[in-house]
């Protein structure tokens, strides 16, 4: 009789569970590449060339993540209902939604929300933000670092010494380059690395804590959470608080 109280319900399009895979795996990769980079030398990776390959695949990357964001912005304005930026981001009415999941969670139903509960709108919001400051700082980053599209063609005609072919520079390498000029890119990009880089441990950060809670949540209600992601569909006891 008591399994007959469970429903399952459609929750999650493809289009959202695609991006969301296809967004974990670049996020892996980056982060991995970004680690490899960042001890290299206890890793006993020299030399330039290795250096500008590291990069390389970490940009590579980074541009897979950035089509990938772009599509999901997109579709956050014409994608299906579950998609769109009104169903992710805390908005109007968003006061009544917090205390109706606070009454539910009381009640032990916080976790029968068939898409974004209001603690995790406001979580979601924070790690879109991340990924836009990610995915601009890289950009530039890109650019300066290895003369990367789409801004790595003006910075290496910024920096290129007089009757040089800003073509034919090579990344970290300062034979051809103007030295005042390149000491002001480099100073330039400083910034920008840092909060790359330091938006890269937040987002670490919160991933972690992301997947604690989702396991826990899942140990604590079999099929609400982990499997959706995977087949789109959400079961419950009884009718879903939303």
């Amino acid at each position: 009789m008591e399994q007959q109280q469970f429903e399952e319900y459609k929750v999650w399009p493809t289009a959202l569970r695609v991006f969301h895979w296809i967004n974990f795996t670049c996020i892996f990769g980056l982060i991995i590449m970004g680690l490899i980079m960042l001890y290299k030398s206890e890793l006993g990776i020299s030399g330039n060339e290795a250096k500008i390959g590291l990069k390389v695949v970490h940009v590579v990357i980074g541009y897979v993540f950035l089509v990938n964001l772009l599509l999901r912005i997109i579709l956050g304005f014409v994608g299906p209902a579950n998609m769109r930026w009104s169903r992710v981001f805390p908005g109007r009415g968003f006061k009544s939604e917090l205390n109706r999941f606070k009454v539910a969670e009381q009640a032990g139903r916080g976790h029968a929300w068939r898409g974004h509960n209001p603690k995790a709108k406001l979580a979601l919001s924070l790690i879109y933000l991340l990924l836009f400051s990610m995915a601009i700082t890289g950009l530039v980053r890109a650019a300066t670092d290895i003369y990367y599209p789409p801004f790595g063609g003006l910075v290496s005609k910024y920096i290129a010494a007089e009757g040089v072919d800003p073509n034919s520079l090579i990344p970290y390498d300062e034979t051809f380059v103007d030295t005042a000029k390149y000491k002001n890119m480099n100073e330039f990009k400083g910034l920008w690395g840092t909060v790359h880089m330091y938006g890269a441990w937040v987002l670490l950060a919160l991933i972690g804590l992301h997947i604690i809670i989702v396991v826990r949540q899942e140990s604590q209600h079999p099929g609400s959470l982990i499997s959706s992601i995977f087949s789109g569909r959400k079961v419950f006891r009884g009718p879903p608080e939303d």
